[in-house]
């Protein structure tokens, strides 16, 4: 019992660092790497479509979220998002560090919804589907809010999305098959507590 305390403890450090460090990231590059557009920087994600240059690490802290939240509860999402939000707007600009800290409450709110139900029947499942839908909801607020264009970002915001929505869905069913989420014999996964 001790041992799965450790490697959840760890697997909530690491999810929490992941969040933060993707939201971060993901604002710097949007204001620094790649072509420029209005409003953002872009790369490219496939199909000849393009998008802002952060969505890969949007996506990770899509995932990270679902981890951190499986792990640790809701709370610390919450602070790893305002925590990502301040930090962003000293390395990107106010206009993103706000798109970005607001559109991430947003998903958070849409995501607990979605998530937290499913994730107690099917945990890979839960990140796949909560990622999907939050996928579409925090592409339009996000880009809206940071004053993209729609037209030129969004489709490529969503391919892009994907392709690590789909990856993280694989590494979260590979998590839960390794016992590293898997749930524990007397105790509720999602936050740890005793079950009554």
């Amino acid at each position: 019992m001790r041992e799965m305390s450790r490697k959840t403890t760890l697997v909530a450090a690491v999810a929490f660092v992941m969040y933060v460090g993707s939201i971060v990231g993901a604002n710097y590059m949007i204001g620094h790497i790649g072509k420029v557009i209005p409003g953002a920087h872009v790369l490219p994600v496939g199909f000849g479509l393009y998008a802002p240059s952060g969505v890969y690490l949007a996506s990770l802290a899509l995932v990270s979220r679902d981890l951190l939240q499986r792990s640790a509860g809701t709370l610390p999402g919450v602070v790893a998002i305002l925590l990502g939000a301040f930090i962003s707007y000293f390395i990107s600009s106010p206009k993103l560090a706000f798109a970005s800290g607001f559109t991430f409450l947003i998903s958070e709110t849409v995501d607990f919804a979605i998530f937290t139900p499913l994730a107690k029947r099917n945990f890979a499942a839960a990140v796949l589907v909560s990622g999907l839908f939050g996928e579409f909801v925090d592409s339009v607020l996000f880009l809206t809010l940071a004053q993209i264009p729609l037209a030129i970002a969004l489709k490529g915001q969503l391919v892009g999305k994907m392709w690590v929505i789909l990856l993280g869905s694989l590494i979260s069913f590979i998590l839960r098959r390794s016992s590293l989420l898997a749930p524990q014999r007397g105790v509720n996964s999602i936050n740890s507590l005793p079950v009554k």
